[in-house]
């Protein structure tokens, strides 16, 4: 999410001086300027926390009062951000997407990029990307692993169907779900006649098998931690959201207060359609793509599974189901439940019109319940 923030150039009546930072692979360009734009120093550092640490500190040193902009870059970012974070320099980090100044520059080289990042935080007129705070980093890095670990485990089955196909193996012999346990000892039995074949048709089961064992390593240290986060437990009361749904969306919405009403929070997470008006014509589009895909992603899944279980979402998908096809349809449904979801988080309430008994089955789960 980006949104453009006022900063003061005055603290404490000293002048802030402003450092702009252009982040590389290996190293990162740095031009520090006074409140009138004048350049003070330009420099580099190794791309290491290391070595923005250091620098950090003797800009303080030198200059004072400082405030600093990077340009998000994959996650090579990081480093530098937290460095400057942990020296007490504020840094903020800008949308490289609506930097249009040096998206569009005519000559564009690292030295540049870092002055025109400097004299835009200098202004204020960054469009800044939210940054978590430390601990929701890991927490997120932690979610990934899982998804990463998931779709790898799956890549393996689509592998393995693929090979059956070929010898006329029914999958279905082995259960609906190729990863469980009774599926895998079913295929570490059967011998393709093949031999180079069956050599890779076992070693995808033993892949399965141990992606498996991690997936379930992942997911008790997040279960660990959703019973211990009171929003994880307020967010699991609403039927289709697990565990793993309610601190993907925790770690991604990092704190309800970011959004104000229920309609930004509904925005941020693409679920409503892009408005184009002109005069008195007023048209709808397509939902808008910029979003944060992992909370659309996973309300979609969510909405898919309220709808067969939550009477009350079953009624309204129903009612939208006549107008639209399905996927606009569920559509409406994530959108509702994400005005849920913020009414929840603000007022710190459970969910009122699910299924106690399914509530209580979910805490248990995780061991909140004994």
């Amino acid at each position: 999410m980006c949104s453009f923030r006022p900063v003061n150039s005055r603290k404490g009546g000293e002048r802030v001086k402003s450092i702009g930072i252009d982040i590389g692979k290996r190293r990162c360009v740095v031009c520090v300027i006074d409140q009138g734009g004048t350049i003070l120093e330009e420099a580099g550092y190794d791309n290491t926390y290391g070595a923005a640490r250091s620098f950090a500190k003797k800009a303080v040193a030198k200059y004072g009062k400082c405030q600093a902009v990077c340009e998000s870059t994959a996650n090579l970012w990081l480093k530098t951000f937290e460095a400057f974070e942990d020296s007490g320099i504020p840094i903020i980090l800008a949308n490289p997407m609506k930097t249009r100044a040096i998206a569009e520059a005519s000559i564009k080289t690292d030295k540049v990029d870092a002055r025109t990042l400097a004299n835009l935080r200098r202004a204020n007129l960054i469009a800044e990307c939210h940054v978590a705070v430390r601990n929701v980093r890991g927490t997120r890095q932690l979610l990934r692993q899982r998804t990463s670990q998931v779709q790898e485990r799956t890549r393996a089955i689509n592998r393995v169907r693929s090979l059956l196909d070929r010898y006329d193996l029914d999958p279905k012999e082995a259960g609906s779900d190729l990863w469980r346990e009774g599926a895998l000892k079913w295929l570490a039995s059967k011998h393709l006649d093949d031999p180079n074949d069956d050599l890779v048709l076992h070693q995808h089961v033993r892949n399965i098998g141990h992606l498996g064992e991690e997936i379930r390593l992942v997911e008790s240290e997040i279960a660990r931690q959703a019973v211990a986060n009171e929003d994880a437990r307020i967010l699991m009361s609403i039927t289709g959201i697990d565990y793993y749904a309610a601190m993907l969306l925790i770690a991604e919405i990092d704190g309800i207060k970011r959004f104000r009403t229920a309609k930004k929070l509904v925005s941020w997470a693409g679920l409503c359609p892009t408005v184009h008006q002109s005069g008195d014509t007023l048209h709808h589009g397509k939902m808008k793509k910029d979003s944060n895909r992992k909370v659309k992603w996973i309300l979609m899944q969510c909405a898919n599974v309220a709808v067969w279980h939550d009477k009350r979402m079953k009624r309204f998908y129903t009612k939208m189901r006549k107008r639209h096809i399905h996927n606009v349809a569920i559509t409406h449904v994530a959108n509702k439940m994400t005005t849920i979801i913020w009414h929840m988080l603000t007022d710190r309430t459970t969910y009122q019109g699910g299924s106690s008994r399914l509530y209580q089955k979910k805490l248990k789960r995780i061991g909140y319940l004994h």
